[in-house]
């Protein structure tokens, strides 16, 4: 039970980390394209980022019974 929590924060925390860089990366180049250098851009893609880590973070950790396969029929 402690191995799965661990293996879930470890997951979403790189994924978070992944998701949150990125999202700096294009902030950073729409703002030196785009924008003329205008900090907006750069935070905005960063909180998106940290949002959209945190939601499947907060997914993973809602739903620890979810089982995936395929449905069978009782015949």
């Amino acid at each position: 039970m402690a191995d799965d929590y661990g293996r879930k924060w470890d997951r979403c925390l790189a994924d978070t980390a992944v998701k949150t860089v990125t999202g700096l990366a294009v902030g950073i180049m729409f703002s030196v394209l785009f924008f003329k250098r205008r900090t907006w851009p750069v935070s905005f893609g960063s909180g998106l980022g940290l949002g959209m880590g945190y939601t499947n973070c907060q997914h993973d950790f809602r739903s620890p019974y979810l089982i995936h396969g395929r449905v069978v029929k009782d015949q």
